[in-house]
């Protein structure tokens, strides 16, 4: 057990028994199975982590350490931040801040930020604050910052320096030059904090203020300024950001907050008015919307009328189509879609699966999966193994996937696993990946080709 394996297995998800999987062996009573990982030689982290967390539960937090143990001193980070983080739960933040100190110390950006917060959580905000300055151009560590800032009452320190890095004076990071029309600040997120620390002191015209002028751009589909005039209650505001149609996200915003409340009939009306701007986006949120309260038929007239062959597209009509029982329709919209195209790649032949499904015609939708071009593909396998698994039909599902076959693994081991077969699937998802083959040598040769 290494650092960089460990790493590697738990952000790829290879060679290891994802966290999706750990939580449904508990669910099954498999938690002998689950510490037998967690604690051998060549330990499984999700399942050592699962475990641990059941002990501190206990109150059996020195177990719980001592399982985290062979992870902690590879000198891994994750478990580093594990086992601090249960350390910290049990009112002992003195030592959890001496388990991430050095990680901090030695630049590790996460562990700046938790050992900054865990400073500040046991009274030694001051400490944290300093410790965090000096990173201000880090968007992470800038969050934190705000927090800490605040908390202490400098706010209106925190919010001069993000200030000076949003105004045109601040060179660009790029070029160097203020009169950079591509100036971008540092951190990105500089006008976001700075709306966060008027909110956070109570200022929230000010805060709307800040996103106003310097633009409220939104990431990850959150709208900043969306977002804050929802938690104010501040929706006649609102509802004028969202007339705006380069705002798709201040609309999806005003539409859930008139969800929320029970005014379905509003927030059909807020995308309707969208839809005519956007003609993709708008129309499936509309769909989900009336689908979601029991008004699938006009969702399938929403979707049908964008007349749209993109396999996304299609999959939303045919789940509607099989949700209101009229899976026949949703066949007919496949064999006009098909007699229009020519052909029919596997993206939208394997809808056809479900659809036969629901009709009680299982057993000649796997046929024609079988003989379509592309029936013997990896990536089709799969596909029919949920069909069959989702039929009720595991068994079957499983002798169609391929133990050998990376790419069948994560469908297969869930699969034993429902089947009884723990032991078969836990190894399955733990056994080590073939080596990849060294690349060819480059570059000049005496032997021919030359």
């Amino acid at each position: 057990m290494d650092a960089a394996t460990l790493e590697r297995r738990t952000r790829m998800h290879n060679e290891c028994i994802p966290p999706d999987f750990v939580d449904r062996l508990l669910a099954l009573g498999h938690v002998d199975v689950v510490r037998a990982q967690a604690v051998a030689e060549d330990g499984d982290w999700f399942c050592a982590r699962a475990w641990a967390r059941l002990l501190a539960g206990r109150d059996e937090l020195e177990e719980a350490l001592r399982v985290l143990a062979p992870y902690v001193g590879t000198g891994w980070w994750t478990a580093t931040a594990e086992a601090a983080r249960l350390l910290d739960s049990a009112g002992r933040g003195e030592e959890a801040m001496s388990l991430v100190r050095p990680f901090a110390t030695d630049g590790e950006r996460f562990a700046l930020r938790d050992l900054a917060l865990l400073l500040d959580r046991h009274g030694r905000g001051e400490e944290a604050y300093e410790l965090l300055l000096p990173h201000l151009a880090d968007w992470f560590l800038a969050e934190a910052l705000v927090e800490v800032g605040v908390g202490l009452g400098r706010g209106e320190e925190v919010a001069a320096l993000l200030t000076v890095r949003i105004a045109p004076a601040h060179p660009c990071a790029r070029c160097g030059s203020p009169e950079c029309g591509g100036r971008y600040p540092e951190p990105f997120n500089a006008v976001t904090l700075l709306a966060s620390v008027r909110e956070r002191q109570g200022r929230t015209d000010e805060a709307i203020e800040v996103l106003r002028t310097y633009g409220s751009t939104p990431v990850n589909n959150r709208d900043p300024l969306a977002e804050l005039l929802v938690r104010h209650d501040r929706i006649d505001e609102l509802r004028a950001y969202a007339a705006d149609p380069d705002r798709p996200e201040a609309v999806r915003h005003l539409a859930e907050w008139l969800e929320a409340r029970g005014d379905v009939a509003g927030a059909v009306e807020v995308y309707r008015r969208y839809a005519e701007h956007d003609r993709r986006h708008a129309p499936t949120l509309l769909a989900h919307l009336l689908a979601r309260h029991g008004q699938g038929a006009e969702a399938i007239e929403v979707i049908r009328a964008l007349d749209c062959a993109e396999d996304w597209v299609v999959d939303l009509l045919c789940g509607l189509f099989a949700a209101e029982g009229r899976a026949e329709d949703g066949l007919a919209h496949l064999d006009a879609l098909k007699a229009r195209r020519g052909k029919e790649e596997w993206e939208l032949f394997r809808l056809r699966g479900p659809l036969l499904a629901a009709l009680g015609q299982l057993d000649q939708a796997v046929e024609e999966a079988r003989t379509h071009p592309e029936g013997g593909s990896p990536y089709a396998v799969t596909s029919l193994a949920r069909l069959l698994t989702n039929a009720g039909r595991p068994h079957e599902a499983a002798g169609l996937l391929d133990a050998g076959r990376l790419d069948h693994r994560r469908t297969l081991g869930p699969l034993l696993l429902e089947l009884g077969r723990v032991a078969e699937a836990v190894a399955l998802l733990r056994k080590p990946h073939p080596a990849p083959p060294l690349p060819k040598p480059t570059g000049p040769s005496d032997c021919p080709p030359f």
